[in-house]
Formats: C-alpha cells, sequence, structure tokens
C-alpha cells in the first residue's frame, strides 16, 4: 500500500483531458463506455492470473475527480542487452495495463484519491535470475503541466519458475490535493503514472515500437531474432 501526500500551498488550476487508451487507438468510443470495456477487460485479467484484489471503495464527492492516466514515454519498460534492438536482446520488460481511481472531497478541504495500478510485467531470454525490481513514478501536476508533487515507489517482482510473465496490482492509498478555495474542482488537476525509464527506453515507448512482454522465448531457443513491431 502506498501514498504520496501533495503538501504543498493550496492551488488552483485546469488541466487537459485524458487522450484515449491504447486500445482506443484510431477510433473514437464514448468515455464511459471506455471505462466500462477498461474496468471488464481488468477483470477478466485478474481472474485468469488469479489477482482478486478487492475494488475500490465508493468515494463520494462534490465535484469531478483528477484525470488519472498514464505518461505514455513512460507506459513501458524494455531492457535490451547492448541496447540493440531485437526481441532475443529483451531482458526483462514490462507495462502499466490499467489504472483505477476514485475520490472524495467536500466544502474546501482537500482532494482525496485512491488508485489501483495493473502491471503486467515479463522476462525475456536475456534477463538474468527470477527478480526484478521495477521503480515507478506517481506526480500530480495542475494545468500548466507543472509537477505539483511526485514520487518514485519500487516494485519488487519475482517470476514462478518456469514463468515468463505476471501480473501486479499496487494500491495507492492516498493522494492528497489542497485546494484553493471551495469552486476548485478535482477536474484542474492530472495524476500521471510511469515507469522510471531511461532516454532511449523513452524514445523507443515515443516512436510506437513494442514487443510482446516475453518477447524473444520462442526466437531466442530457435536461434533468431525478430525486429521491434
Amino acid at each position: 500500500m502506498r501514498r504520496l501526500f501533495l503538501v504543498a500551498a493550496a492551488i488552483a488550476a485546469a488541466v487537459t483531458a485524458v487522450p484515449p487508451s491504447a486500445d482506443a487507438q484510431g477510433r473514437r468510443q464514448d468515455p464511459e463506455q471506455q471505462q466500462r470495456d477498461d474496468a471488464a477487460k481488468k477483470r477478466k485479467r485478474d481472474s485468469e492470473w488469479g489477482n482478486n484484489q478487492s475494488p475500490l471503495p465508493a468515494l463520494r464527492n462534490a465535484g469531478p475527480c483528477p484525470f488519472v492516466k498514464t505518461l505514455y514515454d513512460a507506459a513501458r519498460y524494455v531492457e535490451f542487452k547492448d541496447d540493440r534492438e531485437a526481441s532475443a536482446n529483451v531482458g526483462f520488460s514490462g507495462e502499466i495495463q490499467g489504472i483505477s481511481a476514485g475520490c472524495q472531497y467536500k466544502d474546501d478541504e482537500p482532494i482525496k484519491v485512491a488508485m489501483e495500478v495493473l502491471f503486467e510485467l515479463g522476462k525475456g531470454p536475456q534477463a538474468t535470475g527470477n527478480q526484478k525490481t521495477y521503480r515507478y513514478w506517481v506526480a500530480v501536476t495542475d494545468r500548466n503541466r507543472s509537477v505539483l508533487a511526485k514520487e518514485t515507489f519500487d516494485l519488487p517482482v519475482n517470476f514462478p519458475s518456469g514463468k515468463d510473465r505476471v501480473y501486479v496490482t499496487e494500491k495507492i492509498n492516498e493522494i492528497t490535493i489542497p485546494r484553493a478555495a471551495l469552486t476548485t474542482s478535482g477536474s484542474n488537476f492530472e495524476i500521471l503514472v510511469g515507469f522510471e525509464v531511461t532516454p532511449q527506453m523513452a524514445a523507443f515507448n515515443r516512436d510506437g515500437k513494442r514487443f510482446r512482454l516475453n518477447a524473444g522465448a520462442a526466437q531466442a531457443a530457435a536461434g533468431t531474432t525478430t525486429p521491434p513491431q
């Protein structure tokens, strides 16, 4: 269970709208329907992988919640041996598969946000051992994209014998955002989540390149490589 506290002076601002998720690129969809679809996919993944976490408690609030999303450049983590982008060179990898969140505030009290982040982690042919400690961060920003608070967390993962992919759900119990006045809405803020990545990893993500999370296992056994998609 994680906590991120924003204890700066109260702030009033606005943020941009959340872009469509990766599985909705190239088509428009009603935001409420997209949320229902994402929730259904998450429940299916959790059921398949035995990750049956209790849902977030229903939170009552006086207005809309802050926008919560993954930063595209940091949504995936892919290690390459010798910085060569080939599936047979993949070490450990990861992807943020989904975020669920709820918020609560009333009168001029601070906004309190609870979140769950679903990570899918992979182990490629160049991964050493069965344990990897990933790092990810959570940041609160205002309408001008200024970072109001940011905290980085460790995510230790153990891959069971014979498994090259696991799901992990992280709970961020409370993010506290001060409000300047009664009229300051949660939609004035944005909460971003991402892996701690190298500049090379960020560029790889930015270019839209990707491998399966367990990329390279079959190719390595066959002695072949596959370029990124």
